[in-house]
Formats: structure tokens, C-alpha cells, sequence
């Protein structure tokens, strides 16, 4: 269903009369209560103490601030028309203007956050003119500090602080002789014949005018985000590069939830935020506006179109033309990581409204390293300071190709990125090294028909480094003390990286006892049904099916396995080094070969606790007792001889994923941009629209997006390949090998 348009002189801040916001009607028309009024005020009090709210005095310094550099812009443009010899009468007006756009455009940015800012200028006015005179231009006024350039970036900026305000400055030029000081840049016909560097530029202008264009009221909008925003920072979910959303992710999905409630006052529009894409059934896309075609040619998403679109697993489309999904980075971890994170927020703001809990409560801090069992150490390091954090925007930007190495292991259920970096250690690297350090939480699948089984991660960890090694050596960013390590380590050694006060469990609360002895929580179930390994220790000890041979570990007391696990032998060798008797007992298990191991010798000598910082071979688990019989291959999970979800070893030659027959169907309809579920037609009363157990209940309409197994998902095009060979300078690359046994 289309959005109803009204025609006649209106303005983007003017309020538009239309019958409905969005692809549907909305869900609710009811006005807001006095108690509803309470609330909100409530929550903007919560939200003071972490600094979402700027004073008058910071506004108008940015203002002051936005002022002199378009100025600035103007004077550039002039002096770069005569230079080009332009009559004097047009040089008088040619023009020139300041745009921003983010955080800061949609009223939403917090203290001392940047601002992200274009540079528009007449079609005479090259991109290199930027880079060069108004780069040197920059350089010279004295309030300007730490400029930099990045031409070659994918959309090309200029980064500075001028007079303390962090600014990106992009760069496009329009196909206009000037530039007028009431440009709207929403209109699609600007985009004619330009290329497509200045499209990426004026995407973020058009995007960010376009939501909000489309919401029913600014203010409630911006309320909403900034609490939204807020809750996902401090719940470690806000960061597209790492997978998660960004900051115009999450704004469109507030921006949704005000179409579907246009008359609801913050406090609601966030209990309803978490109602509505608690219950969402992705990989149905979020749309804040029917697409339309502005036939510019220019590629947009589209699952009927393009297959490779089908693929993605929580499709969030912009509203201004090309339309793109701002989600492309979200992996099947990510997407249940979030989606339990909008359960627990709906959880929360349901006590909040009944006044059992305080706005507070919503953005405490999840506990990341009581969470799970395993833990992978990235650790990045250089051994100067402009290195290290050269070196480390370029591993970040990589870590999700590592995640997505973890997920095709077939007993991995679930890899969690902690977006929050750590220096390391002294006690874990030298004097004079710079040291960065990232946690991934891993949830490892269950084993219901085998004792023990032997898990290499050494292809998943190999394949990442590489990857980061070869972009590094392919821009000329490698250097001589850049290194990339990975360590697997469990819950209880993490003290030797990370400060006490975050490792340290929370002590329980009696209702906490009362529940965990009811046998509730000790374990969860991701997004398809699968479980998940036990990720706490807290509770009733994980149970399981009564083994038909002995298990591979002790049996321990009840109070034992409330606490950590039991410390009991692990065995550490070198790679190439003779392992251990408990080793060699476990391959009847799923062994997985070691890339470039040598064959193992009869002899080891077995040590207590594996040294922190380790980055040698592990095999860290229980002392194995072998089983009676081997499984059949049809006894395997996952078995080989099957159709396997996941890929079942570390493969040197492995085929790229198959694509489905049924993935190349297209529908012909409209219905690849249909809610994934039915709206009321008058949209009266919200107990008449949604509701938590009419969602769940409500089918969505068919469209062509697959929400496919990992190993059927197009490969990335970051994966390292065959013929992309590692760097072949003698810089040292670090190559590590990680195996462990995990018990059922």
C-alpha cells in the first residue's frame, strides 16, 4: 500500500497532512495519557547522567563553528572560479554550501560527538580541487588541528577538529553553474550524471532528511532515538562495522515504530519499539517508504531483482534513492544477539510501565565475560603509537570476516563480539608495544550422541589473519612490529587480561536462587531452536541425556558446577610436539586436522593451567576416556555424507556454497515490500492494532528473501582467496593453532 502524498508549497520542517506515515496504516491513533507524560519526563531524567543531552552553550559553539567553515566553502568556491576563469558576475554568485547530516542533522548527537558534514559545489569544481587548495586552504587558518585527507576511501573525506568539534567533511558537485542557499537535496534529480563517488557523498544528506521527513513528530523522534541509541551503546549492540547496527540503522527503526504509534510520547514509542521488532520475523525488510524507481539506472535493493539480496538476514532499506540495506554486515550471530537484546528491552519496559522498575534498569550493562564459557583473545599490536592505531582500524574493520569463520564451524552456535576494545596487559606484552585486545564470547553445541569431541579452529583463525595480513600488505599499511594474535581462553583465565571489576560475577540475588532452583534460565535456545551451550555457570547444572558410555569428564557435585568449572588437567603442546595420551584417546571423536601440523609423537609432558597469553596450540578440555565404538557417519551431527549446514572440517580445499535452485525464483508482486505482518485497516485503539500475542500470532506476506543456512550464504568477497597470496615480505606473520575437546 502506498503512502498518500499531499501536493501544494510545504517545507521539509512543516508538518504534512496525510492519512497515514509509512507502508501501512498505523497500528495506534491513541493520544497519549497523563501518565504517559510522566513516564517520558522520567526517562529524559534517567538519560541525563550519561551525557546524551547538550547544553545551549555547545549548541551554539557548533553553530558558531558551522558557520566558519561555510564560509570557508564559499570563499574556496570563489577563488577557485576565477582561477578557472569564470566571469566576474558568476564568480558573485556561484555559491557554495555546508550540509549536515547524522546524528548531529537528526538532533540526536551527544556531548563532544563529531559532526559529519558535505561540502556542495557548482559542477566546475573538481574533487581533486577539494584534496589539494581547500585541503591547503584548511591548513592554514589556526583553529583547524589533526587534518588529514582520505581520498581513496570509499567515500572520500577530509577528517579535522576546528576549534575542538571533530568534523568529516565529504565532497560532491552538482551539475548546477551555483549553488543556492535553499538547495533541498531530497529531490532525485540531482543525482543525473554524476558519478558515482559524489552519489555515496550526498547519500547521507538525502537518507537522513528523508527519515525525517517521514516521522509524524520530530520531537518524539528524537527522544525515542536517543534513549534507543543509548540502550544499544550500553547493551554493546551499536557498531556496523562489527556486525550490529550503526546509528542510521537504529534511527530507522525508531523512525518505523513513530509510523506505526504517530501520537505516542517517547516513553510508549520505546516500550513499543521493543514490542514491535521483538516480534519481527526477519529477514523481512524494515521500510519507511515504498521504493520507488527514479530510473537513474543506478543499482538498488531489490530481492526480486538481485538474488544476492535475498541473502541478507535483517534487511533495513533507506528511503531515498538507491535505496540500500544499511544492514549488509548483520551475521547470524549478530541478528540473535540483538534479537534476544529487543526481548529482554520489551521484558524491561514492561516492569517500567507497571512501575516494578525504574528507566535505569534498561540501560545497565550486560555482564560480557560472565556470559559464556569460551572466550577467543584478538590481540593487535604495533610498536609505535601511529601504527598501532593505524593497524587496529584496519583489524576492527576485519573482525566480522572472523565471526563469520566461527559460525560455519559446525559446533559453534553462536560468536559474540564485545564492540568495546581493551589495551593490553602489562603483564602480556612488552615495554615498548602498543597493544589492543578484543573478546569474542563462543556458544558451542551441545552433543547429544558422542562423549567428547575434537574442535579445530585453526583454518577459522588462519583465514582471518590472512585476510587482515594481505588487505595490510595490499595498501601498504604493513609494518615491521604489526602483529595479529588469536588465543582461546576460558572463563576463569580471563583475570590475566581484563581488570578484576569486570570479571568478577555479580553475587545473586535471592529471587535470582529461588529461580535457577526451579531448574528456569540455565539455558537458552538461539533463533532457529537450536540450544546453546549453557552460557553461565549460574543455576541448575545444564542437564542431558543419561550417556550410553562414560563421559569424558569426572561427574561433579551440584555446588561445583554453580560455581566454575572443576580444575582439571589441560594439556598444552607445540605445534608439531608430541600431544598427550588424553589427546591421542580422543580421535574417535570428530578430529579435525591441523593446517601444516607435523604427525604427533608417542609423549608429552602435561602442565596444570595453560600460561595466559597463550598463543601455542591448545587442547583444552577434561582427560578423555575413550569411547566403546565409533559412530557410524550417519551417527555424525552434521554428518558429511549429508546435507551439512555448516562446514564440517577445516578445508584447504573447499568448494564455495552452492546457491539453491529455488533461491533464483522471483516473485512477481509487490510482496517483497509487504510488512511481515497485517495492519488494521482504521487504526484505532492499541489494544485494536498490536499486540504482543496477535504478532507472534499473525503469518507474514511471501517474499523472495532467504533466510538460508551459513555455509548457503554468498561468501564474502573479503574471504581470502587462492589467488590472493600472503604478504612475501620477511615481516613475521604469526600463525596460530587452536584445538580443544569439548565435553558433553
Amino acid at each position: 500500500m502506498k503512502e498518500m502524498s499531499t501536493t501544494g508549497s510545504s517545507t521539509l520542517g512543516g508538518q504534512q497532512p496525510r492519512k497515514h506515515y509509512g507502508i501501512t496504516s498505523s497500528i495506534s491513533l491513541a493520544f497519549p495519557r497523563e501518565i504517559d507524560h510522566i513516564y517520558t519526563q522520567k526517562l529524559t531524567e534517567a538519560m541525563k547522567p550519561f551525557g546524551v543531552f547538550e547544553g545551549e552553550n555547545e549548541l551554539n559553539h557548533r553553530l558558531a563553528v558551522l558557520g566558519k567553515l561555510n564560509s570557508f566553502v564559499k570563499e574556496w568556491i570563489a577563488e577557485i572560479s576565477e582561477t578557472k576563469n569564470l566571469p566576474q558576475s558568476a564568480v558573485a554568485n556561484v555559491g557554495g554550501k555546508i550540509f549536515t547530516f547524522g546524528s548531529y542533522r537528526l538532533g540526536v548527537h551527544t556531548k563532544g560527538a563529531d559532526i559529519d558534514a558535505l561540502c556542495v559545489a557548482p559542477r566546475h569544481v573538481e574533487r581533486s580541487d577539494f584534496f589539494s587548495s581547500f585541503f591547503e586552504k584548511l591548513k592554514r587558518h589556526d583553529e583547524i588541528k589533526d587534518l588529514r585527507a582520505v581520498e581513496d576511501a570509499f567515500v572520500p573525506v577530509i577528517k579535522f577538529k576546528f576549534d575542538g568539534i571533530e568534523i568529516d567533511l565529504l565532497f560532491a558537485r552538482l551539475a548546477f553553474q551555483s549553488i543556492p542557499d535553499n538547495l533541498d537535496l531530497r529531490g532525485d534529480s540531482l543525482l543525473r550524471n554524476l558519478d558515482i563517488r559524489c552519489i555515496r557523498s550526498l547519500n547521507g544528506c538525502r537518507v537522513t532528511d528523508e527519515i525525517l521527513y517521514l516521522v509524524p513528530n520530530k520531537e518524539n523522534f528524537r527522544l525515542t532515538l536517543r534513549a534507543i541509541k543509548l540502550w544499544a551503546k550500553r547493551r554493546g549492540i551499536y557498531s556496523n562495522m562489527l556486525g550490529f547496527l550503526g546509528g542510521v540503522s537504529w534511527a530507522m527503526l525508531v523512525a518505523r515504530t513513530c509510523q506505526l504509534y504517530p501520537n505516542a510520547v517517547a516513553a510508549t514509542l520505546v516500550h513499543k519499539f521493543f514490542l514491535v521488532f521483538s516480534k519481527w520475523e526477519w529477514p523481512n525488510p524494515v521500510l519507511l517508504k515504498q521504493p520507488e524507481d527514479s530510473n537513474l539506472n543506478l543499482p538498488v535493493w531489490d530481492p526480486r531483482v538481485n538474488p544476492s539480496d535475498r541473502y541478507h538476514l535483517m534487511p533495513i532499506i533507506t528511503p531515498a534513492y538507491p535505496q540500500q540495506n544499511s544492514t549488509y554486515n548483520v551475521s547470524t550471530s549478530t541478528r540473535t544477539i540483538m534479537s534476544e537484546e529487543f526481548k529482554n528491552g520489551l521484558m524491561v519496559t514492561d516492569e517500567i510501565l507497571l512501575g516494578k522498575a525504574d528507566w535505569s534498569k534498561l540501560f545497565e550493562p550486560p555482564n560480557f565475560f560472565q556470559k559464556y564459557k569460551h572466550y577467543i583473545v584478538l590481540t593487535a599490536s604495533a610498536s609505535t603509537e601511529e601504527n598501532h592505531l593505524e593497524w587496529i582500524g584496519l583489524v576492527e574493520s576485519k573482525i566480522r570476516v572472523l565471526v563469520g569463520n566461527l559460525e560455519r564451524n559446525e559446533y559453534i552456535t553462536l560468536a559474540h563480539v564485545n564492540p568495546q576494545s581493551f589495551p593490553g596487559s602489562k603483564e602480556n606484552r612488552n615495554e615498548n608495544e602498543f597493544v589492543s585486545m578484543w573478546f569474542i564470547g563462543i556458544n558451542f553445541k551441545k552433543l547429544d550422541n558422542s562423549d567428547c569431541v575434537n574442535i579445530d579452529l585453526t583454518y577459522d583463525i588462519q583465514s582471518f589473519t590472512d585476510t587482515v595480513y594481505r588487505q595490510a600488505s595490499n595498501i601498504n599499511m604493513l609494518k615491521e612490529g604489526m602483529t595479529i594474535e588469536a588465543t582461546h581462553v576460558k572463563k576463569k583465565q580471563l583475570h590475566h587480561y581484563l581488570p578484576p571489576e569486570l570479571v568478577q560475577r555479580k553475587k545473586k540475588s535471592l529471587g535470582d536462587i529461588n529461580r535457577s532452583s526451579d531448574g528456569g534460565g540455565s539455558k537458552r535456545c538461539s533463533l532457529d531452536g537450536s540450544h546453546l551451550d549453557s552460557s553461565t555457570d549460574t543455576g541448575t547444572p545444564f542437564s542431558s541425556p543419561t550417556p550410553v558410555s562414560k563421559p569424558c569428564q569426572p561427574v561433579s557435585t551440584p555446588e561445583d558446577s554453580n560455581t566454575s568449572p572443576p580444575n582439571l588437567p589441560v594439556s598444552v603442546f607445540m605445534d608439531g610436539s608430541p600431544p598427550s595420551e588424553s589427546s591421542s584417546t580422543s580421535e574417535q571423536g570428530m578430529s579435525i586436522p591441523v593446517i601444516g601440523s607435523k604427525p604427533p609423537l608417542p609423549t608429552a609432558t602435561p602442565v596444570s593451567e595453560p600460561l595466559a597469553g597463550n598463543t601455542i596450540p591448545t587442547v583444552v578440555g577434561r582427560n578423555v576416556i575413550p569411547r566403546l565404538s565409533s559412530p557410524t557417519p550417519t551417527e555424525l551431527p552434521n554428518s558429511l555424507n549429508g546435507a551439512a549446514p555448516k562446514r564440517p572440517h577445516s578445508p584447504s580445499l573447499e568448494e564455495p556454497p552452492k546457491r539453491h535452485k529455488d533461491a533464483e525464483e522471483v516473485i512477481p508482486d509487490d510482496s517483497a515490500f509487504k510488512e511481515p505482518y497485517p495492519v488494521t485497516g482504521n487504526g484505532l485503539d492499541v489494544e485494536d492494532g498490536l499486540t504482543e500475542e496477535g504478532l507472534a500470532a499473525t503469518k507474514p506476506m511471501p517474499i523472495p528473501t532467504i533466510d538460508t543456512s551459513r555455509t548457503q550464504r554468498l561468501p564474502s568477497k573479503e574471504l581470502p582467496d587462492a589467488s590472493s597470496p600472503l604478504p612475501t615480505s620477511n615481516l613475521r606473520v604469526i600463525k596460530n593453532s587452536i584445538r580443544l575437546t569439548l565435553n558433553r
